[in-house]
């Protein structure tokens, strides 16, 4: 059955008040897509079904929720419910919620918990914003070097209910050091005398809980790993950041990177969901700077209009300029955010990447020059055209040189690259290229 569907039946469901039909339909789906159904109602719609879960599915539910809709759905609950979801919860995804939730909802949160819970919370909270410690699991089943196979196995199935994830296992000293990591395949499958000593891979890599939480998103999606151990300052075990989480982190900054290269802001939860004065709050800001710096090309215009009045033909084909100038650069400064994203490119290597994209550009200029020739030739006869075809060349070399070397200068100023990009490289270049357009106009017609 298609998203659209289910949505319609749920909403329907809703709106007759058919309550048996709202079960029936929570029985049919796995806990993501109701999560996702549910993000799309509103608050009051929303608290509906959920409260129609038995305990364990409304935790899954939950869980796959983001915190601005788990907020919502716990604003509804009573403090016996609410305190009994919060209690059950992963202590990462109970601080992942708190780090966005009002204060007094993190308060009631917090106040609510037993002891155990609130410590493992409290301590996931007192790690930097955005780092590997604020997401990672504290609940881990460390095995210590000295035991057999047998007695690590015994271990897991002792303690391993209450950890995330029981499939990669780090071994530690008797100062809880970690010394490297083994698996639960490893430890099934060998003889139960064999020291785990010898399963222990201790190349394995590893993060410090500071550490900013997309660098070890993206490490383990390089290192193909399901879970990498989190250390101190020390070297000692905290945690495993788990490949739920690292996928989350990476949505996130890859959703944060593309709006702002759209000129917005993020924002939080479901798009259906989120206000519609919150979306235009997000774009305006952007929408208001873009209009200061597209006084840039007004300036420009102003400067060259005897130029404009000598040969009028001119204005015909400023539309095309500005626009594959614009596009020239957003293509590369789109591929030189996300090569900076996933790490292909460093600080380093900005001389490469310059003469790189300066042949490229030269490359598309040369062959949009081609078109532009033919058009300006058919149009407005040759020496028009032969000024339209040099300015195609420069402005393309031009754009993509710049396209990808502001992102590049942002991240070495410590800021998203993503802000630089798209729409405020566009009217950079928009400004730019028209300087370049009418200084070659001038120099071929001699005006």
């Amino acid at each position: 059955m298609s998203a659209a569907s289910t949505e319609e039946n749920l909403r329907g469901l809703l709106d007759r008040h058919d309550l048996a039909g709202v079960r029936r339909w929570l029985d049919a789906y796995p806990p993501h897509v109701i999560a996702d159904e549910l993000a799309r109602l509103d608050r009051a719609s929303a608290g509906v079904p959920f409260r129609l879960l038995d305990k364990d599915r409304a935790l899954a539910v939950f869980e796959e929720l983001e915190p601005v809709d788990q907020q919502a759905i716990l604003a509804g609950l009573r403090d016996q419910a609410f305190h009994d979801l919060v209690e059950a919860m992963d202590p990462d995804d109970r601080a992942r919620m708190l780090r966005e939730a009002p204060a007094k909802v993190a308060q009631r949160v917090l106040a609510g918990l037993s002891a155990h819970e609130r410590e493992l919370t409290a301590t996931l909270l007192g790690y930097p914003a955005g780092s590997v410690g604020q997401i990672m699991a504290p609940e881990v089943v460390a095995l210590p070097g000295r035991l057999t196979a047998g007695q690590a196995l015994h271990l897991v199935r002792e303690t391993g209910a209450a950890a995330e994830t029981i499939y990669t296992l780090p071994v530690v000293d008797p100062g809880r050091c970690l010394v490297g990591v083994t698996g639960l395949r490893e430890i099934v499958l060998s003889p139960a005398d064999r020291p785990v000593a010898e399963l222990v891979d201790t190349d394995v890599p590893r993060v410090y809980a500071t550490e900013p939480a997309e660098q070890a998103a993206r490490l383990m999606r390089e290192t193909n790993a399901l879970a990498l151990p989190v250390v101190d300052s020390e070297d000692r075990l905290v945690g495993l950041l788990t490949i739920d989480d690292a996928v989350e982190v990476i949505e996130a900054a890859d959703t944060e990177d593309v709006t702002r290269q759209a000129a917005s802001g993020p924002w939080p939860g479901h798009y259906r969901s989120v206000s519609v004065w919150r979306l235009a709050r997000s774009r305006a800001p952007w929408l208001l700077l873009l209009i200061v710096a597209s006084v840039l090309t007004v300036n420009v215009l102003q400067v060259f209009e005897s130029t404009l009045e000598s040969v009028t033909a001119l204005a015909l084909f400023i539309p095309l300029l500005v626009g594959t100038g614009g596009n020239a650069g957003a293509q590369a400064a789109t591929s030189a955010v996300r090569a900076l994203a996933v790490g292909e490119l460093r600080g380093s290597d900005l001389p490469a990447v310059i003469w790189r994209e300066a042949r490229v550009g030269l490359l598309l200029g040369g062959l949009l020059a081609l078109v532009g020739l033919t058009l300006g030739t058919v149009l407005v006869g040759g020496d028009v055209a032969l000024v339209v075809g040099l300015s195609l060349v420069v402005i393309c070399a031009w754009a993509a040189t710049v396209g990808a070397t502001m992102p590049m200068l942002a991240k070495r100023l410590r800021i998203d690259p993503a802000v630089v990009s798209a729409p405020m490289l566009t009217t950079l270049v928009d400004a730019t290229g028209l300087i370049i357009y009418f200084l070659v106009a001038q120099a071929v017609l001699a005006l």
